[in-house]
């Protein structure tokens, strides 16, 4: 079974904090573009925050306050508000990673996440289309590099990696995240490798997957596009076998 996760709906607190916002913005006669200008954000984002498609920020709730005369009642939906670590559409398989017991991951185009340097995790998600708020950059690209714990857990997660010759030749990776690397291939429950051009054949360049079984045995493939993501259960699991090797043999 392959499941889509682009139409998830919003977290019902995006969706209840727009509606008073647009409540209170209304009963104030106060208009979209006047919130819009006084907070900084474009009347079209101001309306998908009120429509819960997008997390009414902080700032916004703040002026919008202010400027409705709420008197704090605005303001106060900041603290049951939280950003998304994550992508929707990544959230689930995020949380089968954290639970883990061996994992392996095919990268056609870019330094595997769990390899990434801050420095170049920041370059990639602050090159977003569409664009970012700063805010929403650093706390992806500390979800990111807290996701690295996996390296260090005990007991150990069985750590495979085949990157594609293209990716070390990328944008962004310089010397930092070369050595990076290489450290992280002399841990001892890491195996890093590279395909080189010579030896890819044409299914090598079609895109990304992961591998995975969690402590329970539940064994997941993750593959990740532009436009959506699958997170595919193995429907045939044989309790007590082990289906990733310690060591990936690599073409």
């Amino acid at each position: 079974m392959s499941v889509q996760y682009n139409s998830e709906p919003s977290p019902a607190t995006w969706r209840y904090s727009g509606n008073q916002l647009k409540r209170w913005r209304t009963k104030a006669n106060v208009s979209r573009e006047k919130l819009g200008e006084a907070s900084n954000y474009s009347p079209d984002t101001i309306k998908s925050m009120e429509q819960g498609v997008r997390m009414p920020t902080p700032r916004v709730l703040d002026v919008a306050d202010e400027l409705c005369h709420a008197e704090g009642l605005l303001s106060a939906a900041k603290d049951y508000l939280q950003r998304e670590k994550f992508p929707r559409r990544s959230q689930d398989y995020m949380a089968r990673e954290r639970e883990a017991c061996s994992l392996c991951w095919y990268e056609v185009a870019l330094i595997p996440g769990l390899l990434q340097t801050k420095a170049y995790a920041r370059e990639l998600i602050g090159n977003h289309c569409p664009p970012l708020d700063e805010e929403t950059v650093e706390q992806r690209v500390a979800a990111r590099m807290e996701r690295q714990e996996l390296f260090s857990r005990k007991p150990p997660v069985a750590l495979c990696f085949v990157v594609y010759e293209a990716v070390l030749r990328g944008p962004y990776v310089g010397e930092e995240q070369l050595r990076h690397l290489l450290s992280m291939a002399q841990l001892r429950n890491v195996t890093l490798q590279v395909l080189s051009f010579a030896a890819a054949i044409p299914a090598a360049v079609m895109g990304p997957m992961v591998l995975l079984e969690t402590r329970d045995r539940e064994r997941f493939a993750y593959a990740d596009g532009q436009f959506a993501s699958d997170l595919t259960p193995d429907c045939h699991r044989r309790p007590g076998r082990h289906p990733l090797p310690g060591r990936l043999r690599g073409p």
